[in-house]
């Protein structure tokens, strides 16, 4: 069988799967996920929220951020994913491909947390932040409640320390 592809080689004709495998790569959207399982190996970091501590992985790259928790099916309670940005924005997240329900803190350079927002698995629905923010912690649903910890509150660690 032989694929006319005149969009991409003009006046050419291809046989086979390897051209269509390679026509299917060269369309695929830029930055598009590959991945089908959740992040497990991102660097972690400790942060601390008063005197509850949180493992926090942690999303820098734009691939990263845009995976985020996204096909975990469990999380502890202790554990959650803060997404790094470049530099502080209005930040809003969606929960696409994300089965745990979350909530997220949008965190100001100095640790402090200026909003937070409880997002429901499998939408598209945005929550975004009240201020620019560099940072958003996601966390189990309910964590940042049933911890007392609201807008105002401040969290620690190294990557607060850094921007100080």
């Amino acid at each position: 069988m032989f694929f006319k592809l005149n969009a991409f080689f003009p006046g050419r004709a291809y046989k086979g799967l390897p051209y269509l495998l390679f026509l299917a790569a060269a369309i695929s959207p830029l930055g598009a996920s590959s991945q089908e399982g959740p992040q497990m190996t991102l660097e972690r970091v400790k942060l601390s929220a008063g005197m509850h501590l949180i493992d926090a992985q942690v999303a820098v790259t734009p691939a990263q951020r845009e995976m985020g928790l996204m096909f975990r099916k469990d999380m502890p309670q202790h554990e959650g994913m803060i997404f790094v940005f470049e530099q502080p924005t209005k930040q809003c997240f969606w929960m696409k491909n994300t089965v745990l329900p979350l909530t997220a803190a949008f965190v100001a350079d100095d640790g402090t947390i200026v909003n937070t927002a409880d997002m429901k698995p499998q939408t598209t629905d945005s929550h975004c932040s009240a201020q620019p923010v560099r940072y958003v912690l996601e966390m189990n649903k309910g964590w940042f409640v049933k911890k007392g910890i609201k807008a105002g509150s401040k969290l620690s660690g190294s990557l607060f320390e850094a921007k100080r």
